[in-house]
């Protein structure tokens, strides 16, 4: 998503999510102040602008029927909209700031040249946070044993042997994978030098 579509999607955020939200008398969070309101509204809208017009529309009638508060007039806080977004609508891995983060980083880009792309692409994918030492660690021998086994399968291939189809299938989505974190990477470079 470049910049374009990024505040396009954001202000329809605005106009299909919040604004339809507030009309209902839907109030900003009593825990928070009306500055601390206006920055969790501007973050939402920037995190759910890949969102579909329909996937809003659906998104707004869940929080509307789930509102907060003693008295049911508030408005969620952000991370449960957010969570209902992802159920709704999971974002794309090119909508992730945290995946184009990661694989613009050393660690990313690391990853990439040493094979373990693709299990920290799938790391990502399910924990939605930042690798820890410890996960890395995890990561590369998980990786390497995917890159060992890539090896003696594309040996066999090479000597004419023929394969099971389930390991042709693995092979594909491995090469589609290592292609995605490529792709990551290079639209966080291309947003980078814009």
């Amino acid at each position: 998503m470049d910049s374009a579509e990024q505040l396009a999607g954001a202000r329809r955020v605005k106009e299909l999510l919040i604004a339809p939200l507030e009309r209902r008398g839907l109030a900003k969070p009593v825990s928070l102040t009306r500055a601390q309101y206006e920055a969790m509204v501007e973050d939402l809208c920037e995190r759910l602008a890949y969102m579909s017009p329909q996937s809003l529309a659906a998104l707004e009638e869940q929080v509307a029927a789930a509102p907060a508060g003693k008295d049911k007039d508030r408005l969620p806080i952000a991370n449960m909209i957010l969570e209902w977004a992802a159920q709704i609508q999971p974002p794309e891995d090119s909508a992730s700031p945290l995946m184009r983060a990661v694989f613009s980083h050393a660690l990313g880009l690391g990853a990439i040249a040493e094979g373990w792309g693709p299990e920290l692409l799938a790391d990502l994918r399910k924990n939605r946070r930042w690798p820890t030492p410890f996960v890395v660690k995890g990561l590369r021998e998980a990786g390497a044993e995917a890159l060992r086994r890539l090896t003696i399968l594309e040996e066999r291939m090479a000597t004419g042997r023929e394969q099971p189809p389930e390991a042709l299938r693995w092979r594909e989505l491995r090469k589609m994978a290592e292609a995605k974190c490529r792709d990551i990477a290079a639209l966080a470079r291309h947003e980078g030098a814009a």
